[in-house]
């Protein structure tokens, strides 16, 4: 679905996410130590998708991208929080399916192409045998493979190609929203371009919902109707793509755009620079009180500290977590 083929204005959302959270047990500093410590990887999360809409997520490792995708689908079960899918509490997991970061890992090496893309169909009980293989040769066509490959095994094909089977895989059991997980970062320069192609026309054809999740900010902008922003567990800034590229508020999307890399950039000391923020990412164990982006920001003061910032509407579909970015208001 294309740009201008948005879902419309007040059109209740396909996926909406309200304060979720996920957190893992992690070891205490010491053998003798009772103390629990927890890993907050998504600490906190609202979202909501639109039918047809692809919602890029950018920030850096570790801010809990892939860990919130997992958890939408409920591959990890979540800590706290409330997952809606097309209005219902418990959707139907069929239509929730994912592709996942590494082609290599992510194929049972034991298992032919053909049983790999049919078994969703068998767990779902989706058609019968013959069906079901029929189903298999058009899905191996439509991610431009030949049917017969369904009778070889992962280890021989490269990783592009191996890709294109995880999404036959998970196409296979026609589903209405893909979470894509850096899709592409394992893949050559060459293909990535390849796979995102057969992504976007895949979309097209079947409708499909994306969240799209990864770290190249020009291949983000390129297929997303929409961008979020994620730091250390916790999404601070959301916008139309072409709003948030051309107008960041958060001082953190504006470092972490400033470092996409540009043909002709400036000289030094002309228009845009680089941002380079000090110290480290705290760590998800123990972040800091308030805003989690305050121990880095080059503009943080005393209240910063107090509480954790709502996401603001800024007006044209723009919301920011920054309590120096304007008033307070809850998103829709």
């Amino acid at each position: 679905m294309s740009r201008h083929n948005r879902p419309a204005v007040g059109e209740a959302p396909l996926l909406d996410v309200r304060g979720l959270k996920k957190y893992f047990p992690a070891r205490s500093r010491s053998f003798f130590s009772k103390e629990k410590r927890t890993v907050k990887a998504v600490d906190g999360v609202d979202l909501s998708i639109g039918r047809g809409e692809t919602v890029g997520l950018v920030g850096e490792s570790g801010c809990g991208k892939s860990t919130l995708g997992r958890t939408i689908v409920r591959l990890y079960e979540p800590t706290e929080g409330e997952i809606m899918f097309s209005g219902k509490a418990a959707p139907d997991r069929r239509k929730m399916q994912m592709i996942f970061q590494d082609p290599y890992a992510s194929l049972n090496p034991r298992m032919t192409v053909g049983d790999i893309i049919s078994e969703p169909m068998v767990i779902h009980g989706i058609g019968t045998r013959s069906e079901r293989m029929n189903r298999v040769h058009d899905l191996l066509r439509q991610v431009g493979m030949n049917p017969d490959h369904a009778m070889r095994y992962p280890h021989e094909f490269s990783g592009g190609q191996r890709q294109r089977i995880g999404i036959a895989r998970a196409l296979s059991a026609e589903p209405e929203f893909m979470v894509c997980d850096e899709p592409i970062s394992a893949l050559d320069v060459s293909i990535q371009a390849q796979v995102v192609n057969i992504l976007e026309d895949l979309r097209d054809l079947y409708g499909l919902t994306y969240l799209f999740i990864a770290h190249d900010l020009s291949m983000i902008r390129h297929i997303s109707d929409r961008v979020g922003v994620m730091y250390l567990g916790r999404i601070v800034e959301i916008a139309p793509t072409e709003e948030l590229y051309g107008n960041p508020e958060h001082p953190y999307t504006k470092a972490l755009f400033s470092s996409i890399p540009r043909i002709g950039r400036q000289k030094e000391g002309e228009g845009e620079r680089r941002i380079t923020l000090k110290g480290d990412v705290p760590s998800p164990i123990d972040p800091p009180s308030g805003c989690a982006f305050r121990t880095r920001c080059p503009h943080a003061e005393k209240l910063c500290a107090d509480r954790v910032p709502a996401l603001a509407d800024r007006g044209a579909g723009h919301y920011v977590a920054c309590r120096l970015c304007g008033s307070q208001s809850p998103p829709p």
